[in-house]
This record gives C-alpha cells, structure tokens and sequence, in this order.
C-alpha cells in the first residue's frame, strides 16, 4: 500500500509523493536559544529524527533543515537580565542544544542555520515581497499585509474575517491592519541589529523559516515539521509569505507532533513545570525518553510523569533482555521452536514496516519488535544457542536502530541482575526437590519487581517485564 502521511494542510493521510524521485526535503522548526533546553523540545527533536530514520530506511535520501533562532525580543530581554551579550548568550545555548542532540541519539541534520548568519537571504526576501505589494514599510518596521494573501488562513482553518486581535496576534497602531505581522523591526537603543534598506533593525520571527529553507532547500519542499502549537500563526505565516514570493505550494505535507503534557498540564516557564534534558538524562538513559515518544506515536500528546517513564524504563530492559547470551550450557533449541522463531523474524520485519507506513504509527511498530523479544526469549529458555539467536537478535538490532534506539551501545547488566539470576537458581533447586510453594512465592515476587521468570523443561529463565 506504501507510505501514507498525515497533513496538516488537509487533514487527511495521503500517499507520500516526493518532488524528486527518492529525494526528500524536510524543514523542522528548531529552538528559539534562550534558556536551557527541555524535554519538550527533545520531543520534537526526537519525532522528526524517527521519521527521517525510517526514510532513510526506506531508501530515501533525506536534506534535513533545523534551524536555530538566535536573535530575538526573548534573548535580548534575557541577556539584559544576565548582563550578557545576546549573541555569546544564544551561542552557548546553541552549544548545550547540539550536545543535547548527541546525547539523545538524534541525527545531525544536514543544514543548521541560524537567523543572524542568514541576514543578507532574510532582507532580500522582505525586499521582494515589498515590491510584488505584500508589505509595507512604517517607520523603519515592515508588515505583511495579510488580507493580500486570499488564501491565509488554509493550515490552521481559520477565516480570516473571524480572526481577532488577541494573545497570538499583537496590536500596533502602525498596521494597516491588526492581523499584518512583522517581516523586520527597526532597532531599539541597544539591542542587536543589521543594516537594512529601511534603516537598522532585525527580522521577525516567521521571515526567518521561509528564508532559511528557500535558501537551503529550495522554492519548494516535501515537509515542513515542528510543534502542533506552531500551526497558528508561525507556520501559516510562513506559508503566506512563501507562496506570496514563489506563487507556488510551499510544501507538500506539513507535519505537525504533539505536545509534552506534565500532570495533564501543557509544560510551560509560566507554570515552573520544566524538566530539562540535563536533568532528565541524569536520572534516565536517553531512550528511555525516546521510548516514550515512540509509545506516544508522534501526532499525540505525550504524558510525563513517573509512570510513564517507569514504563519506558521497562521497556527499554525488555527490549535488551532479548540481547542476552545463550544459557549457559545450551545444546540447541528443538526444531519446533526455532521454526516459530523464523515466522516471527518475517512477521516482525512485515509488521513493522506495515505500522511505520502507516503515517509512522510508531507504537505500533515497537509492538512487533517486543513479540520478537517474546519469542527470542522463549526460545533461549528452550536451550537455543547463541548461533541460534544470532539472526532473530541482529534484525532486532536493525529495527530498533530505524527507530534511532541504542540496544547495543546501552546494553549493561541491571545492578539487580546478578541478584534475581542466585534467586532463579535458587528457585530451580527448589522445583527440583518439589518444593512448588517456596518456588512459586519467588516467581510471584519476582514478577511484582518487573522480573518474568520462564520455565521449560530445561530449567528457568527470566528478564524484565
């Protein structure tokens, strides 16, 4: 059936088509560089870099953009506050980002540019959209005019005639019109500025995206990427200024993931609820946080709170569980049981691909891999050899790698994990002497702790729920 994508635009999933054959263009908005970085920005970080992996999986070849924003009324009233020069500020942040990235496994995409290296694209782009008549200059400041464009309001369904003056659209008696935005502020005393034909000052937020990616990219792209708190207005300001310029579609799909909820509540400075990256990965291996996004499936919102990280956590135990070495000893599994260790290899690599198609139904797709573990599991306990496990453990090692997790590279035994193999042993001597009470109270509370304990008739195994 192929890939099919929901847009943003539409509404609907739609088969995915590139502009150029196996070639992909992708746009996602990156951070505005003002404070430290949290687990709502890695989440985004996270959704697009699945996507792009299963791409790329797929045999596409992917030109990725994020952007930085490093110049902005937020910066500059945090640098003032800090006695710092805004620039060196959004560097440093930018600095932490990028290792952040790292941290979290996230491909480096393959263009990062920042606002205040992109000035001479930024003001040639304004240029050109006052000469065709979509904006304005007062005062040094220039506007788009947003009526100009008939067809605003296509990306979040709004009508333009029932849009109001309100907390996303600021009200300046120099418009021609409350809904204009601004393409370039004039510089106020002591603020960052660049020259321009309308006198010093910097860019607005939204000409930055459109010129970035127009720059890096191209007149048109595949998707556009970034928060669903973005739709309105960034990205449909974006679009109207893009179209407005090119007279052609902006991008094909836009793709839009959900937000990270914290106790039901949206995470926000204003509510104090931030969890940074730095402290999460702290506590918690990164692709317990990417394991997390991947249960999620990446339109939805996320819940944050220990449960949910708790059950990541396990996740992640289980997924390397099926990692492990042969038992010791092992003479080889009965034919029977590396026959349905076979069929669920094919059934694994079918099913995944099937979800991942499926506008990257992610949850859906890590469902196959922990049936693989499943039986890899059960197999081992049926004596399997390593050379047994070998090919049903590299496909998951290649699958859970498509979804950007690091079974291999964080594989390590559970500061438990000597422990709960005396106690399996242990219980095995008891089921040999028929002490079945004994021996089913360890198998109990074993499993109260996460611990699945497997018997065969080649003794027990056992790994993390």
């Amino acid at each position: 059936m192929g890939l099919r994508v929901y847009n943003t635009l539409t509404r609907e999933k739609e088969a995915f088509r590139t502009i150029q054959d196996r070639k992909i263009s992708m746009y996602v908005c990156g951070p505005t560089v003002y404070a430290n970085a949290h687990v709502g920005h890695a989440m985004s970080a996270l959704v697009f870099d699945i996507i792009r992996r299963y791409l790329e999986y797929r045999g596409y070849e992917v030109r990725h953009v994020m952007n930085y924003t490093d110049v902005d009324d937020k910066i500059i009233q945090r640098a003032a506050a800090l006695n710092k020069d805004p620039r060196a500020l959004a560097q440093g942040y930018i600095d932490k980002f990028d290792e952040h990235l790292r941290d979290l496994n996230v491909l480096p995409a393959t263009y990062k540019p920042r606002a205040t290296a992109e000035m001479p694209n930024i003001i040639k782009f304004v240029e050109n959209l006052i000469e065709k008549g979509y904006a304005y200059v007062v005062n040094g400041d220039v506007y788009y005019r947003v009526r100009k464009f008939n067809r605003y309001g296509k990306l979040s369904h709004r009508n333009v005639d029932e849009m109001r003056s309100g907390a996303r659209i600021s009200v300046d008696e120099h418009k021609e019109d409350p809904l204009d935005f601004a393409l370039w502020k004039s510089a106020k005393p002591g603020e960052p500025s660049w020259e321009s034909p309308w006198g010093p000052g910097r860019p607005g937020w939204h000409i930055e995206c459109s010129a970035m990616s127009m720059a890096h990219l191209g007149e048109q792209i595949d998707i556009h990427g970034g928060g669903n708190d973005l739709v309105f207005p960034h990205h449909e300001n974006e679009i109207a200024q893009s179209e407005a310029l090119t007279g052609q579609p902006f991008a094909t799909y836009w793709m839009h993931n959900g937000m990270l909820q914290f106790s039901g509540e949206k995470m926000s400075k204003s509510l104090g609820n931030l969890v940074t990256i730095e402290d999460f990965c702290k506590d918690h291996p990164a692709d317990v946080l990417r394991i997390m996004v991947l249960n999620s499936g990446y339109r939805n919102p996320l819940t944050f709170n220990d449960e949910v990280i708790d059950q990541a956590q396990k996740g992640l135990e289980r997924l390397q569980s099926a990692l492990k070495d042969a038992l010791p000893g092992a003479e080889g599994a009965p034919q029977a049981s590396l026959e349905a260790l076979a069929a669920q290899i094919t059934a694994t690599q079918q099913g995944f691909e099937v979800c991942m198609d499926d506008d990257f139904n992610s949850a859906g797709a890590l469902g196959n891999l922990f049936d693989l573990v499943r039986v890899i599991n059960q197999v081992r306990a049926d004596g399997a050899t390593d050379e047994q496990l070998q090919a049903a453990q590299a496909v998951l090692s290649e699958l859970s790698g498509v979804l950007g997790l690091r079974l291999q590279a964080t594989r390590q035994e559970h500061a438990a994990d000597a422990f709960i193999d005396m106690l399996v042993a242990l219980r095995n001597e008891l089921r040999t002497k028929k002490e079945w009470a004994l021996s089913d109270r360890i198998r109990d509370e074993l499993a109260e702790q996460g611990v699945i304990v497997e018997d065969s008739a080649r003794g027990s195994s056992w790994h993390w729920k």
